[in-house]
């Protein structure tokens, strides 16, 4: 939905390089950062990303027209974004922490959880509007990104509270501020947070059979 990250990576970090330089890199994440990229330009040269009216014709999510059958837009909505520095923060976010749920997930169930996870954050902030009267046209891939971020959190538990560099208090505080953040400041769709982050949870819980059948660990 319409919002930005406010995590940033430690600038000391060589995290950059060695996702960049990676024998095994996370292409799949590539592409999802690739085409919110071209659909942000794309958007930009016809019409403008900061128009609603031009944002709804290029597949924002509206409450009104999602309840008159355009359930589209809960998908479609994920790769736009309102101005350059809402993509920016989103993209930023999702480079880092999506290549980690792209290596231990694999590529198939990074993509159910990424596009289901988003689907469900969208789903969850138009219930919201519903209840409470209110239509907003949002769009952004920030439900999405943070059903990664529910579902990294998943994954630190289970390999008992550090994926390689990630630690459990690191992912609680990351994950905490976002989405206090996201129902603080004016803007942002905290309720799409929400339920990407519940989504992704629960989706990365339904996998951790299935990754520890194919990596041999299960029983």
């Amino acid at each position: 939905m319409s919002e930005t990250q406010n995590w940033q990576p430690d600038p000391n970090d060589d995290i950059v390089d060695r996702i960049l330089k990676r024998k095994d890199k996370s292409y799949l994440n590539f592409i999802l950062i690739a085409v919110n990229i071209i659909m942000f330009f794309v958007v930009e040269a016809n019409g403008g990303s900061n128009d609603p009216d031009n944002m709804i014709r290029w597949g924002a999510a509206y409450a009104p027209l999602i309840r008159q059958g355009e359930y589209y837009r809960l998908f479609t909505s994920m790769f736009l974004h309102f101005g350059f520095e809402h993509l920016f923060s989103n993209m930023l976010l999702l480079f880092f922490i999506g290549d980690y749920m792209e290596r231990y997930l694999g590529k198939l169930l990074y993509l159910l959880l990424y596009v289901a996870g988003g689907i469900y954050a969208g789903w969850f902030s138009l219930r919201h509007e519903l209840a409470a009267g209110e239509a907003a046209v949002s769009a952004g891939a920030s439900g999405a990104i943070f059903a990664v971020v529910g579902g990294l959190l998943i994954l630190v538990i289970v390999h008992r509270g550090r994926l390689e560099d990630l630690t459990l208090r690191r992912m609680l505080l990351m994950a905490a501020f976002s989405l206090w953040v996201g129902f603080r400041q004016e803007g942002v769709d905290g309720y799409a947070h929400l339920g990407g982050f519940l989504a992704g949870v629960i989706i990365t819980l339904l996998f951790v059979p299935l990754i520890r059948f194919r990596n041999g660990r299960g029983e």
